[in-house]
C-alpha cells in the first residue's frame, strides 16, 4: 500500500478551491438564494484501482463514517439526501470507481445534483505510481478492471486518462506509493479524525531528499539545497536534522534567517487566501539532497509556525531514516 496528501500539484502555485463544496446556483433577480445545507460529512472516495480505496474506506468506517462501497454514481444524490435527513448518519463516505463505461457522465451529473441540493461534499482521490500498482496486482493475482488480456500496465494507463479530470477536482489526493496499509490508515486518520471547522486548513509538512524523488502530492515544493550541507561536516553527518547540533548549524547559516523571513511572509499571504477559497488541505514539501538534515530543520520550524496560528499540522520526515 502507499500514500500521501494533496490537490493538483505545483511547485509554487496556489491550488484550485477545495474543501467541502455545495455551490448553490445563483439566485434570480429579486429572489433569495437558497440557504446552504451543510449536510453530512459527505466524502466521495475514488482514484486508481489498487491505490488503496478499500483500505481508506475501512479506516473511515473505524472513525465512525457510514461507508457504502461501489455505489453507482447515479445514486450519490439519493444517498446524500437520505443521510441529510434527521436521524441519518452524521458522516458518510461512498466509494466509486471507473469500472463502468458511463462512469464520468454519471458522476458529473451526480456531483452537479449535489451542488443543486446544496449538499457539501469532498473528494478523496487515491493514486500510486505505475510500478507500485503493477506490483500490487501481481501480488494479489487479480485482474485490473480495465486491463485487456491481463495487461495490467495498459489498464493503469487507461484508468489514469479516464480519471484525470476527477483528480483535478479532488479536495485531497493521497499518493500511496511506498506506504504500508498501516501508514495509509495513519494518513487517513490525520486528515479525517477530529476534522477542524470548515473555515480551517489542515496542513501536512513533508521533508524529503531529492535523490529519492519529489513527493507527488505536494501543493508547494521548497528547495533548500542552497543552504550548506551538514553532510560534509564529519561530526554532523551521522546525526539527524532533529538533533540540536544539526539544527544550530543550519539555522546559523547567513541565508537561513532571510529565507525563513520571506517564506513566512509568503505564507502570511497564501494561507488566508487558501482558507477564503475553501481549501481544506495544504501539503508543503521541503527538499534537500538526502532528506536528513536541512529539510528536516526547515519543516520542524514551519510546523511551529503553523501550530502557533492554531492550524492542525502533521509532520512526515519521509527520508530521515534512509542512508
Amino acid at each position: 500500500m502507499a500514500d500521501a496528501v494533496r490537490e493538483p500539484t505545483a511547485e509554487a502555485r496556489a491550488g484550485e478551491p477545495a474543501g467541502d463544496r455545495a455551490a448553490p446556483a445563483p439566485a434570480g433577480e429579486g429572489e433569495e438564494e437558497a440557504p446552504r445545507r451543510t449536510g453530512p460529512g459527505f466524502t466521495i472516495i475514488t482514484g486508481l484501482s489498487g491505490a488503496g480505496r478499500s483500505e481508506a474506506a475501512r479506516c473511515l468506517e473505524d472513525l465512525g463514517y457510514f461507508v457504502v462501497d461501489n455505489l453507482p454514481p447515479a445514486l450519490l444524490s439519493k444517498m446524500a439526501e437520505l443521510a441529510d435527513r434527521p436521524g441519518g448518519p452524521s458522516r458518510v463516505a461512498v466509494v466509486v470507481d471507473a469500472r463502468g463505461g458511463v462512469f464520468f457522465g454519471e458522476l458529473s451529473k451526480a456531483l452537479e445534483e449535489l451542488k443543486q441540493l446544496h449538499i457539501a461534499y469532498r473528494i478523496l482521490y487515491l493514486e500510486a505510481s505505475d510500478e507500485t500498482l503493477v506490483n500490487r496486482y501481481e501480488a494479489t493475482r487479480r485482474r485490473h478492471p480495465l486491463a485487456p488480456a491481463d495487461r495490467v500496465v495498459e489498464g493503469i494507463r487507461k484508468e489514469r486518462l479516464m480519471m484525470e479530470s476527477l483528480r483535478g477536482d479532488a479536495d485531497l489526493i493521497l499518493d500511496t506509493t511506498g506506504l504500508t496499509p498501516h501508514e495509509l490508515r495513519d494518513r487517513v486518520r490525520e486528515a479525517f479524525a477530529d476534522a477542524p471547522p470548515e473555515e480551517s486548513l489542515q496542513v501536512s509538512l513533508v521533508s524529503f531528499g531529492y535523490k529519492y524523488g519529489t513527493p507527488r502530492d505536494a501543493d508547494l515544493v521548497l528547495d533548500v539545497r542552497f543552504l550548506p550541507n551538514p553532510h560534509w561536516v564529519d561530526d554532523l553527518r551521522p546525526l539527524p536534522g532533529s538533533d540540536e547540533r544539526v539544527r544550530r548549524y543550519v539555522t546559523s547559516q547567513p541565508a537561513y534567517d532571510a529565507f525563513m523571513e520571506r517564506l513566512r511572509a509568503l505564507l502570511e499571504v497564501l494561507v488566508p487566501g487558501y482558507v477564503r477559497e475553501g481549501k481544506s488541505y495544504l501539503t508543503v514539501a521541503v527538499g534537500c539532497t538526502g532528506g536528513r538534515h536541512r529539510s528536516v530543520v526547515v519543516v520542524d520550524e514551519l510546523a511551529r509556525w503553523f501550530r502557533e496560528r492554531g492550524l492542525p499540522t502533521a509532520v512526515d520526515h519521509r527520508d530521515l531514516d534512509r542512508g
